[in-house]
């Protein structure tokens, strides 16, 4: 059974900074594209960040431009994935999920991904 799970959430200051990892678990990862959303109450699920399959256990990277140069997402083991989120504001407050998927093109959708972890609160407090 396949599972994703996330970790490292919390309550942070404006200008601090977390690290949000993600390991997933039950099958073959290595070639699935690993992606972060959030989703803030109100709102639509939005993208963050992919790290893509490219060549042999080599990975591209993508960002949202709204956390472009903020936020830097890293690959390890080919499974397990982390965000490192500095420079946060209030308005990066949200539920954050990690995402695996297959098949897909970019990967900015979500509908683009097969397995999803519970999500873990971020919040940036004023």
């Amino acid at each position: 059974q396949v599972h994703v799970v996330e970790s490292g959430g919390g309550l942070v200051q404006t200008g601090g900074s977390m690290r949000l990892s993600c390991v997933a678990s039950g099958g073959t990862f290595r070639r699935y594209a690993m992606g972060w959303f959030r989703q803030a109450p109100g709102k639509e699920r939005e993208f963050i960040a992919v790290t893509r399959w490219a060549s042999a256990y080599n990975y591209d990277a993508d960002y949202a431009d709204s956390v472009k140069g903020r936020f830097t997402i890293s690959r390890d083991n080919g499974i397990t994935v982390s965000l490192r989120m500095n420079s946060l504001k209030p308005e990066d407050t949200a539920i954050y999920y990690c995402a695996a998927g297959l098949g897909g093109s970019v990967y900015r959708s979500q509908y683009e991904y097969d397995y999803w972890g519970q999500g873990t609160q971020v919040t940036v407090s004023s």
